[in-house]
This record gives C-alpha cells, sequence and structure tokens, in this order.
C-alpha cells in the first residue's frame, strides 16, 4: 500500500515508519528537516516541506492509498496559535484534491466520540488540558474537528499517556463508558495500532480510545 506520513521525525512518528516499510508499504514522509530523518529505505519518499506549503503537502500526498498522521501539538505554555489545525486543514485539502479517502491520525480523550458513554476522564482530562495546555488543547480541537468534518474516512485514536515502554502487542481499543480501555499505552504500540488501520474497518469514522 502507498501510505503518506506526516510527523515522521517525532516519538511516534519514527517507530510508525519504520513498521510500515517493515510490512513492506511503500512510504512518502513529509518532513520540515530531513536531517531529523536518519532512516533510509529503497520504499522510502522523503519530500523536505512545512505544512503550511500546500504544494508541498499535495506532492506528499500524490499517489497515496491512505494518510496517517502522527503529527502532535507543542505542549509548551508558551506556544500560540493553531499550526496543527491549520496544517491539517491543507492536509485535507490534498487529499480532496488527490482523491485520497482514507485518514489515520491522533487525538485525546479530552474529546469525546458519540459512542462514548459518560465517563469520569470526559470531566477530567478536558479541565486538566485547559489548565496546563489550553493551547495546544484548543489546536486539537481545531484539527479533530478538520478531519472529522471533512467527509474523508479517518480514524483518530485517541491516546492519554504515551510512553518509551517497548512494544507489547497489547491493544485495548473502544469507547469511553463502554468498553475497557486505559491510559498507558507505548508509542511503539500506538505506532503498531495506526498501521492495523490500514486494513481494519471496525473504527471508520470514529475516535476510538486505546491503550495497552
Amino acid at each position: 500500500m502507498r501510505v503518506t506520513v506526516f510527523g515522521a521525525t517525532g516519538g511516534i512518528g519514527r517507530l510508525l515508519l519504520q513498521q510500515l516499510l517493515d510490512e513492506r508499504h511503500q512510504v512518502t514522509a513529509l518532513v520540515r528537516t530531513p536531517a531529523k530523518l536518519t532512516l533510509t529505505h529503497p520504499d522510502l519518499i522523503v519530500i523536505a516541506g512545512q505544512l503550511s506549503d500546500a504544494a508541498a503537502v499535495r506532492q506528499a500526498v500524490q499517489g497515496a492509498d491512505a494518510v496517517i498522521s502522527a503529527l502532535g501539538p507543542s505542549l509548551k505554555r508558551s506556544a500560540t496559535g493553531t499550526p496543527l489545525t491549520d496544517g491539517t486543514r491543507t492536509i485535507v485539502g490534498a487529499m480532496r484534491a488527490e482523491q485520497v479517502a482514507r485518514f489515520i491520525g491522533l487525538a485525546t480523550p479530552s474529546l469525546a466520540d458519540p459512542r462514548d458513554k459518560p465517563h469520569w476522564k470526559h470531566k477530567v482530562l478536558p479541565v486538566m488540558a485547559r489548565l496546563a495546555f489550553p493551547n495546544a488543547l484548543a489546536d486539537l480541537t481545531g484539527m479533530t474537528a478538520a478531519v472529522t468534518g471533512s467527509g474523508l474516512d479517518y480514524t483518530v485514536a485517541r491516546i492519554t499517556n504515551p510512553t518509551d515502554k517497548p512494544a507489547t502487542g497489547r491493544i485495548r481499543a473502544g469507547f469511553l463508558g463502554h468498553d475497557k480501555v486505559g491510559s498507558a499505552m507505548s508509542r511503539a504500540d500506538i505506532a503498531a495500532f495506526l498501521v492495523s488501520q490500514l486494513a481494519d474497518t471496525r473504527y471508520r469514522r470514529a475516535m476510538p480510545a486505546i491503550s495497552n
């Protein structure tokens, strides 16, 4: 499968890239600083560019069967603006122009899915996020709205506490108040879940919460 990856130089993105290549997918990655991406592979194409560059984004998406975004907001309290929201809108526009329907990305349980039932995370996490990372929450909210309102065939995995522990292969996924989903999850397992959604149809047009 031909897959375009955004956020390939991040903690989850690097693992995602490696897993896609290990599974023999053809991968195109748009990165702002190619030097940060030390991985080389015959099935990997690296395009230098920023999310604000609509032409570069469209070039990266062209010919893809699916797009996977490992992008996340800045957690610096000094951060301003909504680069993740704006960049995601650019990605969505490029996908529409190139007729690429499948989008797989990340968000937070601070944002609800219609399939959720009442749960303590709905009350606690948004309050914590607004206090600690108000700009990041606003950016994630805008990003999620850009995807879920796009008409694309999306899956947005909601994560709470990513860790650097080794992959376990044990992944829980579902909806708050309905399925038994925890909080902590290794980045390697998050990457594995994102890759699995290329073939898994259970969470099409949904935002499952995931954990180990």
